[in-house]
C-alpha cells in the first residue's frame, strides 16, 4: 500500500466511487480509495436500485434530476464496455387517501416546476399502464416515465474503471482502523494495510459512517437502521415501472431478467449494524404486495437480504467539511445514496477542490441541525 495520498475516500460503494471519478475529472491528482470488503458489498449493493425523481422536497428533486441525466448517457461518459442497464420504465406512485393525494398534487406542481414532467393518473389510465393493478384500494396514481431501474454492480464498476484509468487507486479488502488528527487538521489513515499520510479524508462509509467519523472524534446527527428486500423467480414481463406507495408502504419492480424485486419499510428495526434477514418480512410484504398486484400470490420467493439506511433526521444527506479541517462527510442518504451518485460525486469534488458549485447543496451542510433549517422530505417509504 501507497504511503502517502492527497486524498483517501472511506467507501467503495456508489459515493466512493462517483466522488473519487469526478476529484480526478476536476484535476484531483493521487486520490486512493479504500474498501472494507469488494466494490459495492454494502449498501449500494443490497439496494433496490430504482431511479426517480418523484421527490416533495426540491433537493431531492435536483440531486436525483441531475443524476438520472448523468445515468442516461453514462456508459459513454464513463467509457464503460459492458452495460450499466438502466432502464427508464417509469415509477408509477399510487395514492390511496385524500390525505396522500393533496400531498401528491403538491409534489407534481414541485417536480413541475423543475423540469420533472411527471402526471397524476386517474385509475383508468394507471390500468393502462399496469394492467394487474388492482385499483379498488386506490384514488390516483402519479407516473414519470424518465424514473426507472439501474443494475448497481456494473455501475459502481464502471464509474471504479474511469477512476482507475484517470490514475485513481482502489484498495479492497482494507480496513479502516484509525484516522490521525493534529491540531485539529487530519493527517493520515490507519489501516490494516498500513497507514497514509494524507491532508484530506472523505467519508462515504454509508452504513459505517458514524464509526468512521467517530475514529476522528466527529459526531454526526445519523443512525443506520436495517431494511429488508426480497427476490423472486423470473417470469415473463407483466411489470415495466418500478410501483410505490408511501401509505401502503412498498415498492416493487421487474427488473430485467424477470424477476420481482420488492421491499417494504418494517417497523422495530435494529439501529445497528446488523444486516440478518428478518424472518418475518417475507410473510408482511407477500400481505402487502398482493394487495394491489393480486397476480403475484403464486411467485416463489428466491431469496431474501437485507442492507443498512444510513438516516439523517430529515431524509436528506449530509455534504459538508466537518469541524476538523480537511475531514469531510457524504452521507446520511436514508435509503437514496444508490439514485444520487453522480449529483454526490458531483458535490463532494467542486466542494473539496474549491470549485464553483453546479448544484446548489450548500442547505444540506452540518450547520443546518443547529439552526434547525431542515429540509423534511414527505414522500419516502
Amino acid at each position: 500500500m501507497q504511503k502517502t495520498a492527497d486524498i483517501v475516500i472511506i467507501g467503495g460503494g456508489i459515493s466512493g466511487v462517483t466522488i473519487g471519478y469526478f476529484l480526478m475529472k476536476h484535476g484531483a491528482k493521487n486520490v486512493v480509495i479504500l474498501e472494507r470488503d469488494y466494490l459495492a458489498a454494502g449498501a449500494t449493493g443490497r439496494c433496490g436500485a430504482g431511479i426517480r425523481q418523484q421527490w416533495g422536497a426540491e433537493m431531492n428533486c435536483v440531486l436525483s434530476k441531475f443524476s438520472c441525466e448523468f445515468f442516461e448517457n453514462a456508459a459513454d461518459e464513463l467509457g464503460y464496455r459492458s452495460d450499466i442497464e438502466f432502464h427508464q420504465g417509469g415509477y408509477m406512485m399510487l395514492v390511496s387517501s385524500q390525505k396522500e393525494l393533496e400531498q401528491t398534487k403538491k409534489n407534481i406542481a414541485l417536480q413541475n416546476s423543475l423540469g420533472i414532467n411527471s402526471k397524476l393518473l386517474n385509475l383508468d389510465e394507471a390500468k393502462e399502464i399496469v394492467p394487474i393493478l388492482d385499483t379498488s384500494s386506490l384514488l390516483a396514481a402519479t407516473f414519470y416515465n424518465k424514473d426507472g431501474h439501474l443494475n448497481p454492480f456494473h455501475t459502481t464498476q464502471a464509474f471504479a474503471e474511469a477512476f482507475r484509468r484517470l490514475g485513481g487507486m482502489i484498495y479492497t479488502d482494507t480496513n479502516v482502523t484509525s484516522i490521525t488528527v493534529e491540531n485539529g487538521l487530519v493527517t493520515g489513515v490507519g489501516t490494516n494495510g498500513g497507514h497514509i499520510a494524507t491532508n484530506t479524508v472523505v467519508n462515504a462509509a454509508g452504513g459505517y459512517a458514524q464509526q468512521i467519523a467517530e475514529m476522528a472524534n466527529v459526531e454526526l446527527p445519523l443512525y443506520s437502521e436495517r431494511h429488508n428486500i426480497l427476490v423472486t423467480e423470473p417470469v415473463a414481463p407483466i411489470l415495466d415501472p418500478m410501483i410505490m406507495s408511501f401509505s401502503l408502504n412498498l415498492y416493487c419492480q421487474q427488473v430485467p431478467h424477470g424477476s420481482f424485486i420488492m421491499g417494504r419499510t418494517c417497523a422495530d428495526q435494529p439501529r445497528d449494524l446488523r444486516i440478518t434477514p428478518d424472518s418475518e418480512f417475507p410473510r408482511e410484504m407477500a400481505k402487502t404486495i398482493t394487495k394491489i398486484m393480486p397476480r403475484l400470490a403464486n411467485l416463489r420467493m428466491l431469496r431474501q437480504w437485507a442492507g443498512l439506511y444510513n438516516m439523517s433526521p430529515d431524509h436528506h444527506p449530509i455534504y459538508d467539511e466537518t469541524p476538523v479541517k480537511g475531514f469531510y462527510v457524504a452521507a446520511g442518504y436514508s435509503g437514496h445514496g444508490f439514485m444520487m451518485g453522480p449529483a454526490t460525486g458531483q458535490i463532494m469534488a467542486e466542494l473539496i477542490l474549491g470549485l464553483t458549485p453546479t448544484l446548489p447543496w450548500q442547505r444540506l451542510g452540518l450547520s443546518r441541525f443547529e439552526k434547525g433549517d431542515l429540509i423534511h422530505e414527505p414522500s419516502v417509504v
